[in-house]
């Protein structure tokens, strides 16, 4: 798998990331080591986590990704051959993960960094994302809080997650203007299936509409793409089902997905995948995995090759 650069970073990354969200809960110890080992061999480099995975999974809690990440990192010896992305600045989870209402403050930021670096083991965070936005902080300030921690050698390159577009643009257009770092990546949800939840249900959560994808391949901005594979849902499983079945659109989109692959010996699932890797703008898709057979089934979407007109009726049909 070869790798893409980076626009504005010197960084270049793997077209697929291996995302880590229930790392130390439903996949760790050897399992967790063997999935990033196979993740390497195949060629990827870019390793994606945050601060409060996975507090969600009834034997995770918050950080547990990142100390998994963290061992393996630290017995592998691979921190040079890897691109580490975490995040920072989530809302209040409940029980398992209480947080201020000021989730976006100098104080909470400064001391989520603190404790990814101290989990993971490491002196530099090669991308950190804020998970989410809070309306409410001016661009002006997070965007000068994140630069002093860039300036102190924490952080190399600055991501937004669940951002809208606009507000992406008004904290670039500060950065630019104070010779400051802006943000140079997006990570927001984008599968060829679309979400049954509606946007804005919880402002602080996206997915990319056609309008926000025409603006990230105007402004040169890539998109880290989460939920790349719908939860399974072009394999037919039944948490794919819950979360994006019932739903005409994506029946259809499937149902074509299935009919390409079935032309292109391939899975339904390396389509989905390819039809991102073949977006403007650039995109990565994330993917998470426990399972071998299912990292190399992802990984090998790479390699697949669509012609636009393929692109195009896969999302939109005849």
């Amino acid at each position: 798998m070869h790798t893409v650069p980076l626009p504005n970073t010197t960084l270049s990354v793997s077209r697929l990331c291996l995302g880590t969200g229930v790392f130390g809960a439903r996949i760790k110890g050897d399992n967790a080591t063997r999935v990033v080992e196979e993740y390497l061999r195949l060629g990827g480099n870019f390793i994606d986590t945050a601060h409060c995975y996975a507090f969600w999974e009834p034997d995770g809690e918050a950080g547990c990704s990142e100390r998994e990440l963290g061992r393996i990192i630290h017995e592998l010896g691979i921190r040079e051959q890897i691109v580490l992305a975490t995040k920072g600045a989530h809302p209040d989870g409940g029980p398992k993960y209480p947080r201020p209402d000021r989730y976006m403050s100098p104080e909470v930021i400064a001391q989520d960094i603190t404790e990814s670096l101290q989990r993971l083991q490491i002196e530099t965070i090669d991308l950190y994302y804020l998970h989410r936005d809070d309306s409410r902080v001016p661009v002006d300030e997070i965007i000068s809080v994140l630069n002093e921690h860039v300036r102190a050698g924490h952080i190399r390159y600055l991501g937004a997650s669940n951002w809208r577009t606009e507000r992406i643009e008004q904290a670039n257009r500060y950065a630019s203007t104070q010779g400051l770092q802006g943000l140079v990546i997006s990570q927001v949800q984008w599968s060829l299936a679309v979400p049954n939840w509606q946007m804005g249900e919880d402002p602080t959560v996206r997915y990319v509409t056609p309008e926000d994808a025409g603006w990230y391949a105007a402004h040169n901005i890539p998109v880290a793409a989460y939920t790349s594979t719908a939860q399974g849902y072009f394999a037919g499983t039944e948490k794919g089902e819950q979360s994006f079945g019932n739903n005409p659109l994506n029946a259809a989109r499937r149902e074509r997905a299935r009919h390409l692959a079935q032309q292109l010996g391939v899975t339904p699932t390396q389509i989905a995948l390819a039809w991102l890797l073949h977006q403007k703008p650039l995109t990565i898709p994330i993917f998470m995995t426990g399972n071998l057979e299912h990292l190399r089934e992802c990984m090998s979407a790479a390699e697949a090759s669509l012609t636009p007109e393929q692109v195009r009726w896969l999302s939109e049909g005849d």
